[in-house]
């Protein structure tokens, strides 16, 4: 049986890239330093997800699976060596410490001359491939780098499943059980493999794959902000509440237009399947089973109001692409009020505009700043969120006007 390590047995790792080896035929290692996961996966060799959906839950049986402790540095090696494929989903401050485990198995590996090795990694990291080839290429000497770049496919993933953070009453008594959306399609690198590509159900290789990176931060993720910090505002606490507001729903689909357009633009890519998938995504974000709560989407604004993060950057790139990003601004605004409040800072303009300034590096004078900092002055105001849709929609018009 062909063998896959998972390096990260948390929510990702278990919810969805290790089942997808599982499913797809491999006998799946799980590494993590989650003692009681580990012996728990070591004792069972099986664990259930659970899809669950507004219509009720499935449970599905992951089988063929067992776990080593990352801390045992020489057992983790001896099973990189020996794998076919390998995931990572450890999280991005994590990274730097399973290197050295990395460095030990593919150097074993090589001394065994195996075959080329594919690591899929799944961090909400940009240029992740690039960021885990230097912490690796940092430990090895010259010849092994050389090596480095003819045997191992750093893999970058689009990760478009929903796994919120599992409460005891998704575990339903059984620790290992993951509560998931049944949306499973994986895209990757295509262009990154080492050899041939896998057969595996549901993974989607695509080139180029900034097209699909893009996508996931300035459709997907951007749209989840944005229904989050709208939910903020009105005081809910879970997505599908939020979703289920019409002007919240039109705004966040209106933004995510915004960007497919854009995107379409940028890459040549057709609109219609872009569309489709904001309706897909949209339909998602009503999924009350998931209990996924404005707090956590939301959560760490000032990543997600970094320059070229989910917020500000699809703002950018449809203003490159002639586009007025009229319903992303007011999404950006609501993320600058949850910024100032999670950072205990007066709501004012004149803190609205260092924010820009500090987090996203926009300058006041720029054209994507003075539209953020209109609607959050209308926020600040205490405009409601219907208002906030129309002068979102009366300045979209116009800017169409604009370009007849």
């Amino acid at each position: 049986m062909k063998k896959a390590v998972m390096y990260g047995g948390g929510n990702i790792g278990r919810g969805f890239i290790g089942a997808t080896f599982s499913q797809a035929g491999y006998a799946v290692t799980f590494v993590d330093v989650a003692e009681p996961v580990v012996k728990a996966l070591q004792e069972k060799n099986t664990y259930p997800v659970r899809y669950v959906s507004n219509e009720g839950h499935e449970d599905v049986w992951v089988q063929n699976v067992t776990a080593v402790n990352g801390n045992d540095g020489t057992e983790v090696a001896r099973c990189i060596a020996d794998c076919d494929i390998m995931a990572t989903a450890v999280g991005v401050r994590v990274l730097p410490w399973i290197v050295p485990n990395i460095v030990a198995g593919l150097r074993l590996r090589w001394a065994e001359q195996k075959a080329p090795l594919n690591i899929i990694i799944c961090e909400n990291l940009m240029n992740a491939n690039h960021v885990l080839e230097g912490m690796i290429k940092e430990n090895l000497t010259k010849e092994e780098c050389a090596l480095f770049d003819r045997t191992v496919g750093l893999v970058e993933a689009s990760i478009g499943r929903m796994v919120p953070v599992q409460t005891e009453e998704m575990k339903d008594g059984d620790p290992l059980r993951v509560c998931v959306e049944k949306y499973g399609y994986l895209p990757v690198d295509k262009a990154a493999f080492k050899g041939d590509i896998p057969e595996i159900s549901n993974l989607v290789p695509y080139s180029p794959f900034d097209f699909y990176l893009k996508r996931k931060l300035y459709i997907h993720n951007m749209g989840h902000a944005t229904c989050a910090y709208l939910g903020d505002i009105l005081g809910l606490d879970y997505i599908y509440q939020s979703v289920d507001v019409a002007d919240v729903y039109i705004l966040t689909k209106n933004a995510m237009l915004e960007s497919a357009q854009a995107l379409a633009a940028q890459y040549d890519a057709p609109i219609k399947p872009l569309m489709d998938h904001i309706d897909d995504l949209l339909g998602r974000f009503t999924n009350a089973a998931l209990g996924d709560t404005c707090q956590r989407v939301g959560g760490d604004p000032a990543r997600k109001l970094s320059p070229e993060d989910r917020l500000i950057g699809a703002g950018k790139l449809a203003l490159q692409q002639g586009i007025t990003p009229c319903y992303i601004a007011v999404g950006a605004a609501a993320g600058v009020r949850r910024y100032l409040e999670e950072n205990s800072r007066e709501q004012t303009m004149e803190n609205a505009v260092q924010v820009l300034q500090e987090v996203s590096g926009l300058t006041q004078e720029e054209a994507l700043a003075q539209m953020i900092l209109s609607a959050y002055q209308m926020i600040l105001n205490g405009t409601g969120i219907a208002d906030l849709r129309r002068e979102a929609g009366r300045l979209r018009a116009k800017s169409l006007k604009n370009t007849v």
